[in-house]
């Protein structure tokens, strides 16, 4: 039978089979006495088992798993930008603002989405596809404007190759985009040994 949380009568979490078999090797690899040092990488599995973010049990199940402070938990879990403490869409996407994305069109992408999705920065589409957020240097300036949709980085991008990949997400396709293809360019993820 599977606990249930006191305040809300939801399922507590706990990693499934798969997750948990990762957790203990990812626990592995660090000395004895230093596992807690696990505690972002877990906390990471555990957000992408919670469908994209992390709720309070799946901290406090993280924070158990690994013998540490609950507050250490949380601690990291509102630290780092890429924990999510609040529900997302099943695709995060995420704008670059910071100055060579700015130069090079980040607004204009930004305009383009808020008006494709009718969403504002911050805010989640009706349907939970979707969920928008500016975020600081995503590493790609050289192919800016960039953005992260997920794992995913999308480079060089323009308002119509955005739009594009936001429409083959939607009808649930797996958009192959790269500068490599489009501007002449390898991506920043390219895995090519010679120039594109």
């Amino acid at each position: 039978m599977m606990a249930m949380a006191l305040s809300t009568g939801q399922p507590v979490f706990s990693f499934q089979p798969e997750a948990q078999e990762q957790a203990r090797a990812i626990v592995a690899r660090y000395p004895e006495g230093r596992q807690a040092s696990a505690l972002a990488p877990l906390l990471d599995l555990a957000q992408r088992q919670n469908k994209g973010f992390l709720s309070r049990d799946a901290i406090f199940y993280v924070a158990d798993f690994l013998d540490v402070p609950a507050i250490r938990a949380f601690e990291v879990a509102s630290f780092y930008s890429m924990f999510n403490l609040e529900p997302v869409g099943l695709y995060l996407i995420q704008i670059c603002r910071t100055t060579p994305c700015w130069l090079a069109g980040s607004d204009d992408l930004k305009k383009a989405i808020e008006e494709h999705l009718g969403l504002k920065v911050g805010q989640t589409s009706e349907d939970k596809l979707f969920t928008l957020r500016e975020v600081e240097c995503l590493g790609a300036c050289v192919n800016a404007p960039a953005v992260q949709i997920n794992d995913d980085y999308y480079e060089a991008l323009t308002p119509e190759t955005l739009i594009a990949i936001l429409k083959a997400l939607a009808r649930g396709e797996k958009p192959v985009y790269a500068p490599c293809n489009v501007a002449g360019r390898c991506s920043c993820a390219c895995k090519k040994e010679k120039t594109c």
